[in-house]
């Protein structure tokens, strides 16, 4: 069920409490607007061709269904895959090595990446205070201002983020009392708690940790290590939300897996050992999850169950 005011951010009932600091900046319906123009702008961009949406696209949860890493100015090639952008609100600290530690920062790593939109926060900013319509924009969102200033706008920024809440797909409405899973989807659930709730967990499907999950012996990327600087970290990348899962392909931090069945795949008989390896996947002589080929596809069945047509479709996003 949608909120009455859906510009006002709202905690749905079986979710955490958010980490976002609120106090300092409140959501309105003009601030979320300017935030949605800023994130759909690529005026934003160096040659103007790259916004935020380019990498995230709604109809995805906010993922990128057609770069296994990402693309941007110039066709210039990332060296990630462009995760889903979903319940930020609630997350700890974003991008796959957690180099970010608070929401309103996180957009100026995408404009002034090289690979990105690779421009400066100055430029963007005096490119917004030339614009008339920004500046009656900011106006309406933060009352009378004699210009335009990088907090205003990366609260906006936030202001639209903050808002992208999904908790309303089959899964939650099961949690909720409103529907049952079928026999498969219930299957698939406990199979789901046997083996992957370790890292997968609480109702954001995720432990926010980091885990090497053995997609590699040696890594071409560090991870979290490129933040942390210590070798115990090297290969460990932030363990995504499998919300709406089913959407967000391709997979895993580099984009190498298209379907959820070559990621269980992976599981069952891919992972690789190194001295990093997540204890849950490094049983000894016994690497992986061992999966039958049916319980594979009972885990899909639950999983394509945490996809939320509601916040794919919503008209306010």
């Amino acid at each position: 069920m949608l909120p009455d005011n859906p510009y006002q951010f709202t905690k749905p009932e079986h979710f955490p409490e958010p980490t976002y600091t609120f106090d300092n900046n409140p959501i309105t319906k003009e601030g979320f607007e300017l935030g949605k123009k800023l994130f759909n702008d690529p005026r934003l961009s160096s040659d103007k061709s790259t916004a935020c949406s380019n990498c995230h696209s709604k109809v995805v949860a906010f993922a990128d269904p057609q770069h296994s890493l990402s693309i941007g100015v110039n066709n210039r090639v990332g060296k990630r895959n462009a995760p889903a952008i979903q319940n930020m609100a609630f997350m700890r600290e974003f991008f796959w090595d957690g180099g970010v530690v608070h929401l309103d920062f996180v957009p100026p790593n995408a404009i002034e990446n090289k690979l990105e939109m690779d421009e400066k926060m100055t430029n963007v900013v005096q490119f917004l205070n030339r614009d008339k319509e920004y500046t009656n924009l900011f106006r309406a969102a933060f009352g009378e201002i004699d210009s335009i200033n990088t907090p205003m706008m990366l609260h906006a920024f936030s202001q639209y983020m903050n808002l992208l809440i999904s908790d309303n797909s089959k899964y939650d409405q099961y949690l909720k009392g409103e529907t049952e899973l079928t026999t498969k989807e219930l299957a698939g659930l406990k199979l789901f708690e046997q083996n992957c709730e370790s890292c997968h967990s609480g109702v954001l499907f995720t432990n926010q940790a980091y885990a090497n999950n053995g997609l590699d012996e040696t890594f071409k990327d560090l991870g979290r290590a490129l933040i942390s600087e210590w070798e115990g970290d090297e290969g460990k990348f932030k363990i995504p939300s499998l919300r709406n899962v089913e959407l967000t392909a391709p997979y895993m931090h580099d984009g190498r897996f298209e379907t959820l069945e070559e990621v269980l795949l992976h599981y069952r008989n891919g992972v690789k050992k190194s001295a990093t390896l997540a204890p849950e996947l490094n049983n000894g002589e016994q690497l992986g999850i061992p999966l039958t080929a049916k319980e594979e596809e009972q885990i899909i069945v639950f999983l394509k169950t945490l996809t939320d047509r509601d916040f794919i479709s919503n008209s306010i996003f």
